[in-house]
């Protein structure tokens, strides 16, 4: 596990090692353990290193027998042993014991689609000298970053986008598509960041640049949600079991103590199972509970810890955790909505007094179907069968309630077609709440913007049935860019590698071939898979209604936190003011509708401001200006 960064420049002119060394330099705490470069001509590659296979020979860049191909890479490559023994056969020689080394022999066998034979987590940047190319790749799921820009002629990459602004040249101006994307679903889109120009490489793509060939993105994976019917219940809890038990031992490859992340679900409790029946040492588990029990699984996690003979650590969080939220922004590089960063970042720093590596059970509600949205989707597909003249009739009289009735919001939704009724129920602030919000400048940049024009595509073509299509949106979107990008960030904060086996790729295909009735049954959601683990985890655990991992941040804002709260959105050096309607930020502070997630809504707004503060001026990451940004941040010159 590293982090990674390099130059490219696209002329071949020199590259300052200087530019390297400042990149890296920003992602210590990626790979607090060493560090490495290689800069020759117009290329330079740098990582920063954290020690998990092979620590004695395992420093990087790593390159092949002639020093022709180079690699840095960071992530994890679960069957490299495999790989290695095949590629010894074929006449390769190695130098080290580690995963990294695969890479540079695999490329010299399949070129770019060498990524094809990879069963792991990754982000790798590869030269190859030879061919004057650069090969910049991202894993099937996107549980590892890689962030990409080309400015004056040259590419610079990195896994954090702080690392991108220590180069000369990379602007800070602000992609205001990304902010209103921000504002609808908590986070910026696949492909683009909240800085103008500064874009994300997606889970499985290839990024291929030559000297002379200009840029090339290509996706080199896709799952289908195709469900494959005529197989026996008894047979896919089988398949299941023995895909979950070989992901997971896969999983436990390291030269350094593994533990996990456990709360009071089904998913964490499954990996912290099959890690407790692997004949390893006693698993070290660790968890986050609140004082608030209405939001604390604290009690969950103790019943699965002693099911398992964990060595179990546990944590209060309350709400002096608050003094921890510039540090969450600063390591989340993008405004980000999803405020259990929080209990992410702080779960994480316990587990890292501990050990260096954790596994943990993201992805299970993705690829078996556990969210109760798809539930509520389920049960209000319903009104699809009602004739166009009647949904009109149902609209305008939704339309004439009052807006306080209970009942309202739920008629206007019957109305809706299937996509946009989804997309309704799953968007944070709606156009019409945006546009409250908005200064009228910006509200008038962003009057034509639609923040969901992909995810509307996505679902009109549809995966198999309809859950499929909501599971494939969840795990092309929500997953990459909400859960995923929040346990990297949060764990990386404290040097921590956080591995994610219910996401191994054989997994999610076999999941995607999962009739409905195998994930949805009634109102049981993730029916096969909790079959699967009948008799290894405690039915009090398979039958507890689901929580998420949220924090009682409306709670905190209405109480405690109010004025950290009103001190941070309406000083005279908020750069908010410049962005919102005074009256909007107010009536948020005040509680607005209690009908809706207040902690959410200005939580996401709260990030934004902290991130203003942390990376509109000055170098970030390195004790930027906490003060207003000189320049205005809505101006024509902004991105749109």
């Amino acid at each position: 596990m590293c982090g990674i960064a390099g130059i490219l420049d696209l002329e071949g002119l020199p590259v300052p090692p200087d530019d390297v060394a400042a990149m890296c330099s920003v992602l210590t705490h990626r790979g607090p353990d060493a560090a490495g470069a290689r800069v020759t001509g117009g290329v330079g590659l740098g990582m920063r290193r954290l020690a998990i296979i092979d620590i004695a020979t395992g420093d990087q860049p790593i390159g092949n027998e002639d020093g022709s191909v180079w690699v840095v890479f960071n992530g994890e490559i679960y069957n490299f042993r495999e790989l290695r023994r095949r590629l010894v056969g074929l006449g390769h020689r190695f130098r080290t014991d580690g995963d990294t080394e695969v890479l540079v022999h695999l490329y010299e066998e399949r070129g770019p689609r060498m990524v094809d034979d990879l069963r792991g987590m990754f982000a790798f940047a590869l030269w190859d000298d030879r061919r004057q190319r650069l090969l910049l790749a991202r894993d099937r799921i996107g549980i590892k970053p890689l962030y990409y820009a080309v400015s004056g002629g040259r590419l610079v990459f990195a896994s954090e986008l702080k690392a991108l602004l220590r180069v000369p040249g990379i602007a800070r101006t602000i992609n205001w598509q990304a902010f209103s994307r921000l504002l609808a679903s908590l986070g910026t889109p696949p492909s683009e960041s909240i800085l103008a120009g500064i874009h994300k490489l997606e889970p499985a793509h290839l990024l291929t640049a030559e000297r002379g060939g200009g840029l090339r993105v290509e996706r080199y994976w896709d799952v289908h949600f195709q469900p494959v019917e005529g197989r026996s219940e008894a047979a896919l809890v089988e398949q299941l079991r023995g895909l979950l038990e070989e992901s997971v031992r896969l999983h436990l490859v390291s030269d350094v103590p593994v533990g996990a992340f456990l709360s009071g679900g089904v998913d964490s409790a499954a990996v912290v199972a099959h890690m407790a029946g692997s004949g390893s040492r006693r698993v070290k588990t660790f968890t986050i509970g609140f004082r608030d029990a209405d939001f604390s699984e604290a009690a969950a996690a103790r019943l699965a810890a002693e099911a398992f003979g964990t060595e179990h650590h546990e944590r209060v969080l309350d709400t002096d955790a608050i003094a921890v939220v510039s540090a969450v922004a600063s390591h989340l590089d993008e405004p980000f909505g999803d405020s259990s960063a929080i209990p992410t970042y702080l779960v994480s720093q316990l587990a890292a007094e501990h050990v260096k590596v954790v596994l943990s059970g993201d992805g299970g509600d993705e690829l078996f179907g556990g969210y109760e949205r798809y539930v509520v989707e389920g049960r209000r597909r319903i009104a699809r069968h009602l004739p166009p003249a009647a949904r009109r009739k149902l609209a305008g009289l939704a339309g004439r309630l009052p807006r306080p009735l209970p009942g309202r919001g739920l008629i206007r939704q019957l109305c809706l077609p299937d996509d946009e009724r989804y997309l309704s129920a799953v968007t944070l602030f709606g156009p019409q709440e945006r546009d409250a919000l908005l200064r009228p400048e910006l509200r008038a940049l962003l009057a034509a913007h639609d923040p969901w024009r992909e995810e509307r595509r996505l679902l009109a073509a549809g995966q198999g049935d309809w859950m499929g299509a909501l599971q494939y949106l969840d795990l092309t979107r929500y997953l990459p860019l909400d859960v995923l990008t929040k346990v990297d960030r949060m764990s990386m904060a404290h040097s921590l590698e956080v591995r994610v086996p219910l996401l191994d790729h054989r997994l999610v295909e076999f999941a995607a071939t999962l009739p409905l009735q195998a994930r949805l049954r009634g109102g049981t959601t993730k029916y096969l898979f909790k079959r699967a683990l009948r008799g290894l985890l405690p039915e009090a655990i398979l039958d507890r209604p689901k929580r998420g991992f949220a924090i009682p941040l409306g709670r905190w804002f209405r109480g405690p936190l109010r004025g950290f709260a009103r001190d941070l959105l309406l000083s005279s050096r908020s750069a908010s003011a410049e962005v919102f309607e005074r009256r909007a930020l107010e009536s948020l502070l005040e509680g607005g509708d209690r009908r809706d997630d207040l902690g959410l809504k200005l939580w996401t707004v709260l990030s934004f401001e902290l991130w203003c503060r942390a990376f509109l001026d000055g170098p970030a990451g390195a004790g930027a200006r906490p003060d207003r940004p000189a320049r205005p941040l809505v101006q024509e010159r902004c991105a749109v």
